[in-house]
Order: structure tokens, then C-alpha cells, then sequence
């Protein structure tokens, strides 16, 4: 970020091969960055740093390119943990997504306290920030740790532990989930430790989270509804528009699998998932959707023409 020397009274001029200025790369820009970490000034090539800038050292990047960090816009850190168990499957298997889940729950059952959930999410993010992203939104909908060790919801703050601690600028969004699909099915054993028993639950957690984190720039909260799967429809529209309310930027999963297409449909009078968002919230440009793989092109079109982004996994 760019502001101001003061607060960064020392620091070094970093001169790289090339550095993206916004809207090109360039030769013989320098970007002088204080000991905070914030970028104090940019100078091109036929500039001048500010005067009490430059007395402070230069570190030539030669053959680099200097480029702004990456942002990450969806992440399960905590599933760093499934690397080698879900890439490879036999040609006559019958593996699929819903097989891959199984998976999923065998590590949220080994993660069982805070601290080792910590240690997974700090790991990759550390490894995120190695590979040059500095910015992640964590779609966090794992919660708790097993019974008898610790409190619900400790596992949200554990995330915001493991993204300081690893440098990460962080959006938490932060999930809602009620069920184990369409039809108000209930959760099974696993996905209980990602339950919001209700609305007023979630939101009063959210609500200690923005006033726990109130005083740090670098984390922010975002809301989130699972799946249309995991939530019924007056929950769907609470959710968003608490979220529109506290302007901060809303997300779901949506159309990853055909089977939720074609089980949102037998629950929701013939409606693909996407009909049913675009018939239930007001959607607009602080709405994503992810994934988006099964999405009818006229449906993506109106939830695009109403301001709608959309996270694409690949």
C-alpha cells in the first residue's frame, strides 16, 4: 500500500529490472518502502524520490520483475492437508467430487483442537505468501474444534492468528451452515463442527469478530452462505442482506457439481441453483458467486448485469 513516511521513518529504495506501475511495466522505477512494510513512494525513471527519502539505501533487483502481491479470492487453508489423497483416482473407479468429500471429513476428524488447526492454515498460507500472494479471502466454514476441546467458533479466530503470524492480509469470510442438503437434510457427524445453529447465532459471533478485530487494518470479514444446499431460503436473504447492510462483500458456492444442480431443482420446483439466488436476494456488485462450472449462460448474464462477480477455481 502507499502512504505516507511518517510511521516508516527508515527504510530502502528497491530498484527492480522492471516494475508495474499500474498499467505497464517499467525500466528504472524505484519504490521506497519503509520498515512497516508500507510503500512510502514510487519514483519512474525521470523522477525524484522525496528529498528525506533518499538517503536510504538501494537494493537492486536485477533480471526481476517487481509486481503487486497477488490476491487469493478463495480459499479452504485447512485443506492443505487432503495434497496426494484427492488428485489421482483409478480409470474404473467410481471417485467423484462426493468421494473426495470423504476425504475432506477424515481430516476435519484428525484437526481436533485449535492448535492443530492452526498449524495447517498457518502452513499454507505461509506457503501462499512464498509464492507471492499476500492478500487471501478464506472461505472458512469449519468452526469448531471437537467436543471437550474448546469453545465454538474457536477456529475463526484461529484463522486470524495463522494469517498475522504469516503476514497474510486477510478477508475472513466467514460461513453460515445449517444442513447437510436440500430439503433441510440434517448434518452428519463431521459437518456438525461447521453448524450456525441459527441466524442471530452467527451474526453475534460476527459481530465479536468485527469488534475483536477492529483496530487491525490488514483483517477484514466478508459473510458467506455455504451452498443453497446448507441453508434455506429465508436464511439465504438474511444473510445477504445483513450483509448489504454492513456493506461488506457476500460469497457462496454455486452450481460446482451436477448433482446439486439437478437435487436443487427436484427441491425448488424445476429452478437451478442460480435461478433460485437471482429470485431470493437483491444481487449486486458486493455478491459472488463461486464456481459457477453447471451456470446457464442466460442466468449468468442477469447475475452479471446486476453486478455480480464470480470466483472461478480452476
Amino acid at each position: 500500500r502507499v502512504g505516507g513516511a511518517m510511521g516508516a521513518r527508515t527504510g530502502e529504495v528497491v530498484r527492480a529490472a522492471l516494475t508495474w506501475t499500474g498499467a505497464r511495466l517499467e525500466e528504472g522505477v524505484r519504490v521506497a518502502v519503509g520498515t512497516n512494510g508500507a510503500i512510502v513512494a514510487v519514483a519512474r525513471a525521470n523522477e525524484a524520490l522525496p528529498a528525506e527519502l533518499q538517503a536510504w539505501p538501494e537494493r537492486a533487483l536485477p533480471r526481476r520483475a517487481l509486481l503487486p502481491g497477488l490476491v487469493n479470492c478463495h480459499s479452504h487453508a485447512f485443506q492443505r492437508g487432503l495434497r496426494g489423497l484427492g488428485e489421482t483416482y483409478e480409470l474404473a473407479s467410481r471417485d467423484s467430487f462426493w468421494t473426495w468429500r470423504q476425504e475432506m471429513y477424515a481430516l476435519v476428524d484428525a484437526a481436533a483442537d485449535e492448535e492443530r488447526f492452526y498449524a495447517a492454515t498457518r502452513k499454507c498460507f505461509s506457503e501462499m505468501r512464498r509464492a507471492g500472494i499476500t492478500t487471501v479471502g478464506e472461505f472458512h466454514y469449519f468452526h469448531h474444534p471437537k467436543a471437550g476441546c474448546g469453545p465454538p467458533f474457536r477456529f475463526d479466530r484461529a484463522v486470524i492468528r495463522a494469517a498475522r503470524d504469516a503476514g497474510m492480509r486477510l478477508v475472513l469470510l466467514n460461513a453460515f451452515y445449517a444442513f447437510g442438503g436440500f430439503g433441510g437434510q440434517p448434518l452428519n457427524e463431521a459437518q456438525r463442527r461447521f453448524e450456525t445453529a441459527d441466524v442471530d447465532a452467527y451474526w453475534a459471533n460476527m459481530d465479536a469478530l468485527a469488534a475483536e478485530i477492529a483496530d487491525d487494518p490488514h483483517v477484514s470479514l466478508g459473510v458467506v452462505a455455504h451452498s443453497l444446499r446448507a441453508v434455506s431460503l429465508e436464511q439465504l436473504a438474511a444473510l445477504h442482506r445483513g450483509a448489504k447492510e454492513r456493506r461488506i462483500p457476500f460469497h457462496l458456492h454455486i452450481e460446482e457439481q451436477p448433482k446439486e444442480v439437478d437435487e436443487c431443482k427436484a427441491a425448488y420446483d424445476g429452478r437451478a441453483p442460480m435461478r433460485v439466488l437471482l429470485d431470493t436476494v437483491q444481487v449486486d456488485e458486493l455478491t459472488t458467486a463461486v464456481h459457477c462450472n453447471h451456470t446457464e449462460v442466460a442466468h449468468l448474464k442477469e447475475f452479471t448485469a446486476r453486478g455480480g462477480q464470480v470466483c472461478i477455481c480452476p
